[in-house]
């Protein structure tokens, strides 16, 4: 999360245009590392268990902490800093910079851009998802004093954000949630079931493919054979199941052998393979 003092409060789209340039040699290079938390989204987690090659469930125990949002109740993984007074990145060795640069998370990847989402309605009443672009101007940075002109758009394209923008934008939707007024915190269950499909995506591969899931919900015949196979495929079908768990939108249809009562589904979770 950024230091809110340090956000231009300026709402800024992809044709907005700056000055920025890092690199290893100024006399920053590595302090935006430090002093930071970096709220990771399924995406970063990802590419960064990949590349360690490790397990997700390996990568959230070693190098993640967990806080939970009061308005929502979702926990959410955060990078876990070294223990040090400057609260160092894991990741990032001085001078020589970040040693997993290639597959850093998005949050890295936009600095000094910061990216939001607001929620409203189009002209037909639907709710939509509207993102917009804000610059961090911290004290320490210099790299605004350099010359290298850039847009937004063009920064996005230089750090190769897109891939990540377009990962992420279900997941967006989901952080947009709130707990109803009057109404209690997810309960334990669910709130295990939103970190176990949002950030460990192992563990939600056994959850989809050594249950029912498959039986139970229905899935276009490439989709459910894609899950198998790739691991972005996974994740948007976990972004699905998230949206129907806290009843968000219908994301899944329940086969008609499974409802249960007034449209009430079976739990993938209880309903095991025979």
């Amino acid at each position: 999360m950024f230091n809110m003092k340090a956000v231009e409060p300026r709402q800024l789209d992809t044709g907005s245009t700056f000055k920025f340039r890092c690199y290893k040699g100024i006399s920053c290079f590595t302090r935006c590392c430090s002093n930071i938390d970096i709220m990771l989204t399924p995406y970063d987690v990802l590419r960064m268990k990949r590349r360690l090659g490790i397990s997700s469930e390996e990568f959230l125990e070693k190098y993640t902490i967990v806080r939970t949002d009061k308005n929502s109740s979702h926990p959410y993984a955060y990078l876990k800093m070294n223990n040090d007074t400057e609260r160092k990145c894991p990741f990032v060795v001085v001078p020589d910079g970040c040693t997993i640069y290639t597959d850093r998370p998005v949050s890295c990847r936009y600095y000094p851009v910061g990216q939001g989402t607001l929620k409203k309605r189009d002209n037909e009443g639907k709710i939509v998802h509207e993102e917009f672009y804000f610059f961090v101007k911290e004290a320490h940075c210099k790299g605004y004093e350099e010359q290298t002109q850039w847009t937004i758009g063009s920064w996005k394209d230089d750090q190769e954000i897109t891939v990540y923008d377009s990962m992420n934008r279900e997941w967006k939707e989901l952080l947009m949630r709130r707990n109803l007024p009057n109404q209690p915190m997810l309960d334990d269950k669910k709130r295990m079931l939103f970190f176990m499909a949002s950030y460990d995506l192992d563990k939600f591969r056994r959850f989809v493919l050594d249950s029912r899931f498959l039986d139970i919900f229905e899935l276009p015949g490439e989709e459910a054979e894609e899950i198998k196979t790739s691991e972005e495929a996974l994740m948007k079908l976990s972004f699905k199941y998230l949206k129907f768990m806290l009843g968000m939108e219908q994301a899944l249809n329940v086969k008609r052998e499974f409802i249960k009562g007034k449209d009430k589904p079976a739990d993938p979770a209880t309903e095991k393979k025979d």
